[in-house]
């Protein structure tokens, strides 16, 4: 069974075991499609009042691009685990030899590489679906601003999360170029998307006092 289809109990039960997937970057990845269905869940109460007729087709464009972004995340959830595996299995090839550790040392870095590409990707993904949240929250239902401020958290969660499976992967690298130009991608979405997290949830908590 893929992990995107366990049940709530099931995935979290995996989560807290020692198996090597689900992890930190499916959770990220979950985590991501939570943020954007509850921006989604915005436009969805949003749409067809008539008090938000002047925004009715800002809140369909933003719906399509977020069912969207729902699926990309959610397949993303497999993905990570399709990718570490073979990172796990490739920490215990031996390396006895000069042959073993060299073989071990090619293996590993491309392993690290296909594992750190998915983490990457739902950085990628929150970024999109923190912009969709920014106008779920400017132009959305008053009666779910707080599911706003919500989507921000999660989708501020998520993008931390997988960050640090970016990192993690990044530090092993033997290519460090290349490592280093994933990492100033890394740091430059952290740095601007972060903080527009933070006035999301701050604006929307201004609005209740």
């Amino acid at each position: 069974m893929k992990i995107v289809n366990y049940s709530c109990e099931k995935f979290v039960k995996a989560l807290g075991s020692d198996a090597p997937v689900p992890g930190g970057g499916g959770s990220s990845a979950l985590m991501g499609a939570v943020g954007t269905a509850l921006g989604n869940m915005v436009g969805s109460l949003t749409i067809g009042k008539k008090k938000y007729a002047d925004v009715q087709e800002d809140m369909v464009r933003l719906k399509a691009a977020a069912d969207s972004l729902q699926e990309e995340f959610l397949h993303l959830v497999d993905k990570d685990a399709e990718v570490f595996e073979p990172l796990s299995r490739a920490y215990g090839l031996p390396r006895e030899t000069p042959e073993q550790q060299k073989h071990k040392a090619e293996v590993m870095e491309a392993a690290l590489k296909d594992a750190c590409s998915v983490p990457m990707a739902i950085m990628e993904k929150c970024c999109e679906a923190i912009d969709l949240v920014v106008e779920f929250a400017q132009k959305g239902s008053a009666l779910a601003i707080s599911d706003a401020g919500c989507a921000a958290a999660c989708c501020r969660a998520a993008l931390s999360s997988a960050s640090l499976n970016v990192f993690i992967n990044t530090k092993s690298m033997a290519d460090r170029p290349y490592a280093e130009e994933i990492n100033k991608r890394a740091q430059e979405i952290l740095e601007k998307y972060l903080p527009l997290c933070d006035s999301i949830v701050e604006q929307v908590t201004a609005r209740f006092f």
